[in-house]
């Protein structure tokens, strides 16, 4: 049996997200938390680390999708991962509207 060191830990949900969840913009408005998305929308997850409701796993950070339904204030978005289709649940905060 291997020995696993007690020093040896995983990073966690925001670990290794130091330049990755760097806010550049301005704070969250309620007309950002507010916003409405229609079913078939293009987004894009850019997660706004000062906003904890809905916050998507960081490894979905900067994929593109399309809105496929909503779930209360969240939205159910379509995302492809090289070969895999995942559906992501999340506020409107941390999405980005394309056109």
């Amino acid at each position: 049996m291997a020995k696993i060191s007690a020093g040896v830990r995983k990073p966690g949900k925001r670990g290794k997200t130091r330049s990755k969840f760097k806010k550049t913009g301005p704070k969250v408005t309620v007309n950002k938390i507010m916003e409405d998305f229609v079913v078939g929308d293009k987004v894009q997850v850019v997660i706004d680390s000062s906003y904890h409701p809905g916050l998507p796993d960081k490894s979905f950070h900067g994929l593109t999708g399309n809105v496929i339904g909503k779930r209360g204030n969240s939205y159910e978005i379509k995302l492809k991962k090289i070969k895999k289709d995942f559906v992501v649940v999340t506020n409107p905060v941390h999405m980005k509207r394309l056109s």
